[in-house]
């Protein structure tokens, strides 16, 4: 009889338990995991050992609880708390507040005033995440991850989207039922997931509405559609990620949890 086994041919419990787990994600020739959060952020290596000790840590959709394994950074799919780690550092995703008068391009053929400029120190190549039309100000996201951009312009995925708007005119009480229902425009229905009034007069209201639409001007035709034509018109938010305090020109790179929220809200 062998010492792992007993008479039975069971195998001992005194046998010691192997670092990796039943589907084996560990890379011999990787760095510890402990060592690749700690480097991510995520505190000290005492710290991330009591993280994936507890069980707060996958990788490649295992959940780790023992220490030992190693992984290749590149190429492994990390998360904590189930978001997502982005340990590429050659990926950026950045927020910028776009203002007024602004085309959404990084390259303008004719010459008007468009995003580069405001990320000319940036070395990275980057494009944008959808549009803003040149009057529409707020949160646009420059990346040069294009499995995110994907993503995030994909309507498989739905990702909401939240925009204030003065419009027309004082806004009656059944107008957000009406939005959620569906407004029929002439490329199809659309649908709002929230609306808010924020503020109304006779002459004008403010209202917040929300929606996974993506399709060119979705806001100002539909209120166009039911009589408040938009007068102004900014977006706040795309998925998890707020415009905030950020000022008109200005930009601030998404990282952390933040990044791992926005990459979670799209299956990364």
């Amino acid at each position: 009889m062998t010492p792992s086994t007993s008479r039975g041919g069971r195998r001992s419990n005194r046998q010691q338990r192997s670092p990796h787990p039943a589907r084996d994600v560990h890379t011999p020739d990787g760095v510890r995991l402990q060592k690749v959060l700690a480097g991510a952020g995520f505190g000290s290596r005492r710290a991330c050992e009591e993280l994936i000790a507890a069980g707060r840590v996958s990788v490649d959709g295992v959940q780790m609880r023992e220490l030992g394994v190693r992984v290749d950074p590149k190429r492994a799919v990390i998360h904590v708390n189930g978001l997502r780690v982005q340990l590429d550092d050659s990926l950026v995703t950045i927020a910028l507040h776009k203002p007024a008068g602004v085309y959404s391009t990084m390259a303008d053929e004719s010459g008007r005033p468009d995003l580069s400029q405001y990320v000319a120190d940036r070395r990275e190549r980057l494009f944008h995440v959808g549009r803003l039309d040149a009057e529409t100000t707020g949160l646009i996201l420059l990346t040069n991850d294009g499995d995110l951009a994907h993503r995030l312009t994909h309507p498989s995925y739905e990702i909401p989207k939240t925009y204030v708007a003065k419009v027309e005119g004082a806004v009656a009480r059944g107008l957000g039922g009406r939005l959620k229902d569906g407004i029929v425009l002439e490329d199809g229905t659309v649908r709002v997931d929230a609306f808010t009034v924020l503020e109304t007069t006779p002459q004008a209201s403010v209202v917040e509405v929300v929606l996974h639409e993506g399709r060119k001007h979705i806001v100002r035709r539909l209120f166009e559609e039911v009589g408040h034509p938009v007068t102004q018109l900014s977006r706040t938010t795309i998925g998890p990620i707020r415009l905030g305090h950020l000022k008109p020109g200005r930009t601030r790179v998404i990282e952390g949890r933040e990044l791992g929220s926005l990459m979670t809200a799209v299956q990364l």
